[in-house]
């Protein structure tokens, strides 16, 4: 009897064994077709015949487009025409950076999973997450992200096409919360009018805080947009983004994103900063901008903060997969961390968890807390916000916690004031470095012998200073813990023994922040040594911590170190 049951076992165990293999040829097959190129079909490809032209050793222009590199070290673009047009002015402008970007985008990509068969499962997988992307994206956007893909280099080309690339790159952060919720983006935006503004007008401030490694924010671009159909705008971006994250265009609308906690999601739909796009080129006011939100499908949660000079006011779209709301505040100032405020959402899961977990809620009330202390709030007053560097009441947290509006990894900053189509942009290194201002009017109406003699077109006289901070022992100090940082995780990756003094020198490095004790506990924890591990991860829980999310985590090591210190 015993032997049958075997038997039997051994059917089914071959049977799904075979049933697998099947299952794994036709998936093989299936990506394979899926992995067909198909861009938008476009009738006129003249543009590709126009030439780049250079002036000077960063100074392009192409026919009427130009890009250039400002002394503060941003770069600045001017682009017009049809949507193909753009695609294809945009990626020969910039095509040096648009190679740099991808090869810094993959490098960190293989730095975050490391192993080729990891990868390869990474790639069938968002070619079957992603399959119908293309079917989400409006036919503009397309052909504009198909333009652009003839700039990219062929070297990556063993991921996909240009133009599959271009349309999966501009999926990166939607992605990002496909594969695991990963916290790549934490941003923080408020807005103020009326009595809370200085002057009683209109003003927006954001930190984009997108993190893919420090060579992915070096080549920051300022780019101005004239579209043969909509509103021109402003935004700032990077070489291969024609979506928007930060922007503003000339009704003096403005477009900041901040992530949400989201669903694991089972199949692409619109990027949101697609979305963010299609707002800033056809929207003037927010119920406009709220009823082009609500034609199109996320497939990640997000917050559009939109501030209007139409409205005089700013509000929040607050959209998930299946939901939307549009919040007004009842005061004259409006915030936005991570986390959702409308009644829609008040009773959503993944938001109560998220406001519970996370860091989102503490970030908020200290954004209210210098709002309520310093209006009315001016220009420099909102760079001074978006700079601060403590916890909640004015506490030490350790420099970089997520607790903290500057967490000292913002892609970019940037305030805005919609009423005199008005920006500061941040120069970098993140928010520390001066914030140059670009005035909308003049730069739409800039004749392009400008750029042919390479000169300046931001207003040096409305440039606020570099933070102090920048200057200090504390900045140098945060650097070597940057360097450091990056030398514990190779000592981790590759089980090497630490220098002499490394362990002390990188306490010193940044004493207050939670994540120097927990990464000297990964370290230790990974050589064996359970009690050093076990007694970082306990200096840690006592250290102010990003929610109780970061707390349950380092719980859960300090548990498991007790545990083998016990059995061994």
């Amino acid at each position: 009897m015993q032997g049958k049951k075997r038997k039997i076992l051994k059917k089914i165990l071959l049977r799904s064994a075979v049933g697998f293999i099947v299952g794994i040829v036709a998936l093989a097959i299936y990506f394979i077709i899926m992995a067909v190129d198909h861009p938008p079909m476009e009738d006129d490809l003249s543009s590709l015949r126009i030439r780049r032209i250079r002036y000077g050793e960063n100074a392009f222009v192409l026919g009427n487009n130009w890009m250039r590199k400002s002394e503060s070290g941003l770069w600045e673009a001017y682009i017009e025409g049809r949507p193909f047009e753009r695609g294809v002015a945009f990626g020969r402008l910039s095509r040096e950076l648009l190679y740099y970007q991808e090869k810094a985008f993959v490098e960190q990509i293989m730095e975050l999973i490391p192993s080729p068969v990891y990868l390869r499962v990474l790639k069938y997988f968002i070619a079957f997450f992603n399959r119908n992307l293309d079917k989400n994206i409006p036919a503009e956007f397309r052909h504009e992200i198909y333009g652009t893909s003839f700039s990219c280099s062929p070297e990556f080309d063993f991921i996909g096409s240009g133009y599959q690339r271009q349309l999966n790159y501009h999926a990166a952060h939607d992605i990002g919360h496909a594969l695991k919720d990963l916290n790549m983006v934490g941003c923080t935006s408020f807005s103020v009018w009326d009595g809370s503004s200085a002057d009683s007008s209109l003003l927006v401030g954001r930190n984009f805080d997108f993190y893919m490694g420090k060579k992915f924010s070096e080549n920051k671009i300022v780019c101005f947009v004239n579209p043969s159909s909509g509103y021109k705008f402003m935004m700032v971006t990077w070489a291969d983004l024609v979506g928007v994250v930060s922007g503003m265009n000339d009704q003096g609308l403005t477009v900041t994103l901040n992530a949400a906690k989201s669903d694991i999601p089972r199949q692409a739909a619109m990027p949101v900063t697609l979305l963010a796009r299609e707002i800033l080129q056809y929207a003037s006011t927010i119920e406009e901008a709220y009823r082009i939100s609500r034609k199109r499908k996320l497939f990640v949660s997000e917050s559009l903060m939109i501030g209007s000079a139409r409205d005089g006011k700013t509000a929040i779209i607050e959209k998930s997969t299946g939901k939307s709301d549009l919040v007004y505040p009842d005061v004259s100032m409006i915030i936005c961390t991570n986390h959702y405020q409308g009644s829609v959402f008040s009773r959503d899961e993944n938001n109560i968890g998220n406001i519970r977990g996370s860091d989102s809620r503490e970030r908020y009330q200290r954004v209210h807390e210098l709002l309520i202390r310093n209006k009315p709030l001016d220009v420099a007053g909102a760079i001074t916000l978006l700079r601060d560097r403590r916890g909640l009441g004015d506490s030490e947290i350790g420099m970089g916690n997520q607790l903290a509006i500057n967490q000292l990894i913002a892609h970019h900053s940037v305030v805005f004031k919609p009423d005199s189509l008005l920006v500061w942009v941040s120069a970098g290194p993140w928010q520390s470095g001066k914030f140059v201002m670009y005035d909308l009017n003049r730069i739409f109406n800039m004749n392009i012998s400008h750029i042919r003699k390479n000169r300046e077109i931001y207003t040096p006289s409305r440039t606020v200073a570099a933070d102090t901070f920048l200057a200090s022992p504390d900045y140098r100090k945060y650097e070597n813990y940057l360097v450091m940082t990056l030398k514990i995780n190779n000592f981790i990756k590759n089980q090497q023994e630490l220098p002499e003094g490394f362990e002390t020198e990188y306490m010193r490095s940044n004493p207050s922040l939670h994540l120097t004790y927990s990464r000297l506990g990964d370290y230790f924890a990974a050589t064996g040594e359970y009690k050093k591990a076990h007694s970082y991860y306990q200096t840690a829980l006592g250290l102010k911590l990003p929610g109780k999310d970061e707390e349950n985590s380092l719980k859960e090591k300090a548990a498991r170190m007790h545990k083998k210190i016990n059995h061994d």
